[in-house]
């Protein structure tokens, strides 16, 4: 299994229709929107296996909550 790069690493940079994708899709796997924008920040490639653990489920209700 691959393993997904520091979310702090590519959170801050993906466009906000991938933010939209992996946040409305109620799936705790990676749309493909999602793992092809971390690859272009970070150059890892993101299986489609990949998903979000509570801790980046947790950093991203942070980022949203200071955007609020």
């Amino acid at each position: 299994m691959m393993t997904l790069p520091p979310i702090h690493d590519w959170w801050p940079h993906l466009s906000v229709d991938a933010r939209h994708e992996l946040l409305e899709s109620g799936s705790p796997h990676l749309g493909d929107t999602v793992r092809e924008e971390i690859r272009e920040i970070t150059g890892a490639v993101v299986g489609k296996q990949e998903e979000l653990t509570e801790e980046d489920v947790a950093f991203v209700r942070t980022q949203i909550e200071s955007v609020d």
